[in-house]
């Protein structure tokens, strides 16, 4: 695979740096047993990661036709995981303080996009340590489209100064892959919860088993 001199890498949190998206997992299927909404899947908690409100409720609504309350649901599991983070160490997915290191040692400027609201993104990175080794953090609610909409990494890219194809954008969801495929960049996944289908992995730079591989890439 050709090494290319990318200026940026742009990194998804919850599954791809943060080992937080089984927690995300595991409340929407025990959040939506307790309210009730026993039509909700494990492949609803699936298909909604880092989709943004609009279309995950949309999403619902198309698949369970008002059986699923996405809004209380959403709220619930809000609160749930913020609990839950509040009393256990935010865990770290493996090779991230490889990468970020690297990318320091080679001038390369780093970047958070996530479906995560600001405020909290920011609190975990900071919890976690690792804040400091990034130059912005951009939650998809400042941008006009969430997930999988390419505007997250529009505005990511525009934030910092440069082109898309300057950015090497990693994820580890469908939604997020195809937010940063459709944007413009060479986007590698790190598979978390789920392996790429045929369809995405066409469309994908590279999957990578872990961030540490992806060292000798940049």
């Amino acid at each position: 695979m050709e090494k290319k001199n990318y200026k940026a890498v742009l990194f998804d949190m919850d599954g791809t740096i943060t080992d937080t998206e089984r927690i995300y997992n595991h409340f929407w299927n025990s959040c939506a047993k307790e309210l009730g909404m026993n039509d909700f899947t494990y492949q609803d908690s699936l298909d909604l990661r880092s989709l943004n409100h609009a279309d995950s409720k949309k999403l619902m609504d198309e698949r369970h036709h008002g059986s699923v309350d996405y809004d209380r649901l959403h709220t619930r599991v809000a609160l749930c995981v913020q609990d839950y983070l509040k009393g256990h160490e935010i865990p770290l997915k493996s090779g991230i303080r490889d990468i970020l290191t690297a990318c320091r040692e080679k001038d390369i400027r780093t970047v958070v996009v996530t479906a995560t609201n600001l405020k909290s993104a920011k609190e975990r990175l900071a919890d976690s340590g690792l804040l400091p080794y990034f130059d912005d953090v951009i939650s998809a609610h400042e941008a006009k489209h969430g997930k999988p909409h390419p505007d997250p990494y529009l505005l990511a890219a525009e934030r910092i100064g440069l082109l898309p194809c300057e950015c090497l954008a990693v994820e580890d969801s469908p939604n997020g892959c195809t937010s940063a495929i459709d944007a413009g960049m060479d986007t590698i996944m790190v598979p978390d919860l789920t392996e790429p289908d045929p369809e995405l992995k066409k469309r994908l730079y590279a999957v990578a088993p872990s961030l540490s591989d992806i060292v000798s890439m940049i």
